[in-house]
């Protein structure tokens, strides 16, 4: 058993990737100068997932330009870094946390930001590693694991229709691959886009080649002398392939908190403030809180929340007693699929309707309003930027929705300037 490092004024973060680093210069920033622990479990330092499935995997960036921070600049920040050490066990009543190299680290507070891990086909045992040219994508690694396969791949089956999943078909039709994409739901993507938009990215990767086997899912990935040959699908399908992506979602990483004391349900259960215990607070992917507005536990998986709640953690952290804040975020996300760019704002997925009102899938350019329990709940743009961002009002205060599709446009006021841009890779769907 490692050395107890204690250090009472200590905080902890655990998880360096940009739900943890925002928390950390968040601390920085409001004024805590004591001794600050950012735990890895990788060996790279901070870097930033959207772009694993887009830009890195095409070849357009090389790993360096994915950096979250300068070296320069995570100097300043004075932390004590433990990369390559992931977290393996939480004692909250001694406030310890536990590293796999048997080092343990006592803190006055804990920031768990340790992200999400890719699921496998239901069925698969727990821990067992894909056979060789199945792949997963959510770390530095798996994605230059893939870009070198892809390289040599000539058929690939992509088994999942979400963003992640959308995006390396169209990363890898560009590549001159024959793609097949399985998707469960009739149309892919729909759940978060409508159907109406979700048909016209389905037209367009057959456009691009890609090949949609939808209304089924997997049942196994096929094996044959060693490595992966194909995937059967539950309608007796097999689909060949020299390379698998299993692009089916992604769970909180939790492991390590079984027997901490922590409600873990869906991720670590918080409060509206982001606090999940006595001097214990999550943030980004792992991180299920109380929504102020819907009351309900709430769990989101993208970059631009990751940041913000980070901030927010360290803002509530050194928050006089009774002064921590609700987390009430308008969530955003972007992706890129053959030149559209696709831009949400609020929360869409369950949308009683969409309803797009401006352009039209057409002209390849729109925006759409989702409805929620009568009023605008979120807002869909494809290649409308700035149009997109302008809705964005409707959404951050509730409209209702006669009012915002009556009108035939926002009562926004302009674009909101403290929102990314949506050209910055920092606010993509993440992996």
């Amino acid at each position: 058993m490692g050395p107890v490092s204690d250090l009472p004024d200590r905080i902890v973060v655990v998880g360096a990737s940009a739900a943890g680093l925002s928390a950390a210069e968040g601390l920085r920033a409001h004024g805590f100068d004591g001794p600050l622990t950012l735990v890895g479990a990788e060996d790279q330092l901070p870097y930033d997932r959207p772009p694993l499935s887009k830009q890195l995997l095409q070849g357009d960036w090389e790993p360096d330009r994915l950096e979250l921070r300068s070296r320069a600049a995570l100097a300043a920040l004075e932390l004590d870094l433990r990369l390559g050490r992931p977290a393996t066990a939480l004692h909250t009543g001694r406030r310890e946390v536990r590293l796999a190299t048997g080092e343990r680290l006592r803190y006055r507070a804990l920031v768990i930001a340790t992200g999400s891990t890719p699921r496998l086909l239901p069925g698969t045992s727990p821990g067992a590693a894909p056979a060789p040219g199945t792949h997963t994508l959510r770390t530095l690694g798996d994605a230059l694991a893939l870009r070198r396969t892809l390289r040599r791949t000539r058929r690939l089956v992509i088994v999942g229709s979400g963003f992640i999943g959308n995006e390396v078909a169209a990363v890898a039709a560009g590549l001159g691959v024959d793609v097949a994409l399985v998707s469960a739901t009739r149309i892919p993507l729909s759940d978060a886009v409508g159907e109406e938009i979700g048909a016209f990215l389905a037209r367009t990767h057959r456009e691009h080649g890609v090949r949609l086997h939808t209304g089924v899912r997997a049942r196994r990935v096929l094996v044959e002398e060693g490595r992966t040959c194909g995937v059967e699908l539950q309608d007796g399908t097999s689909l060949p392939a020299d390379t698998v992506l299993l692009a089916v979602g992604a769970g909180p990483a939790v492991d390590w908190l079984v027997g901490s004391g922590l409600t873990v349900d869906d991720g670590v259960r918080c409060d509206a403030t982001l606090c999940a215990g006595p001097g214990v607070w999550a943030a980004g992917d792992v991180a299920r809180w109380t929504h102020p507005r819907t009351g309900l536990p709430t769990r989101i998986e993208h970059r631009t929340n990751a940041a913000e709640q980070g901030l927010a953690v360290a803002r509530n952290i050194l928050a006089p007693p009774g002064g921590a804040e609700v987390f009430d975020p308008v969530p955003y996300v972007w992706s890129d699929l053959y030149g559209l760019r696709v831009q949400i704002y609020g929360r869409t997925r369950g949308a009683d309707e969409v309803r797009v009102v401006e352009g039209s899938t057409e002209a390849g350019r729109l925006v759409a309003l989702c409805r929620a329990d009568g009023r605008v709940g979120g807002v869909i743009g494809v290649n409308l930027p700035r149009q997109t961002r302008n809705h964005r009002a409707l959404v951050a205060r509730r409209a209702p929705w006669d009012e915002a599709v009556g009108a035939g446009g926002p009562d926004a006021g302009g674009p909101d300037a403290g929102e990314p841009d949506a050209g910055e890779p920092g606010a993509a769907a993440q992996p």
